[in-house]
């Protein structure tokens, strides 16, 4: 490369740190009890301890409830990395959360695909 101060990267080439650097190597989590459906609220008793931009950005983002879905869209991360970090935070104490109903049935899935095909097929 020259000496000029033209970048090798730019936004389209996506974040310059690495996902395994803001999981710090890890590629999954121990907690059962979060899945990508999970709503998850800030805490009004929890302090954040980590000084990630991650970890302040998803405090951000829940001060009213989102699915850790909503949470990877809205940072532009991967679902397995957002629940590693909402999972960080659950144990801290810092977000609350709310896990699917269980015992939801599959007639109840069938349904609501039923009624997400009708509205499709609307379109």
């Amino acid at each position: 490369m020259n000496d000029s101060d033209e970048s090798w990267y730019d936004e389209d080439a996506g974040p310059v740190v690495r996902l395994y650097a803001v999981t710090r190597g890890r590629s999954g989590t121990r907690r059962t009890d979060v899945d990508m459906v999970t709503r998850v609220v800030t805490s009004s008793l929890g302090r954040l301890r980590r000084h990630e931009p991650e970890y302040a950005a998803i405090v951000e983002l829940t001060r009213s409830p989102l699915s850790v879905a909503e949470i990877a869209a809205r940072l532009h991360l991967p679902i397995t990395a957002t629940k590693i970090l909402v999972g960080d935070l659950i144990g801290d104490g810092v977000l609350d959360f709310r896990a699917p109903a269980a015992g939801a049935g599959a007639a109840d899935d069938l349904t609501v695909l039923r009624a997400v095909l009708k509205g499709i097929q609307a379109l």
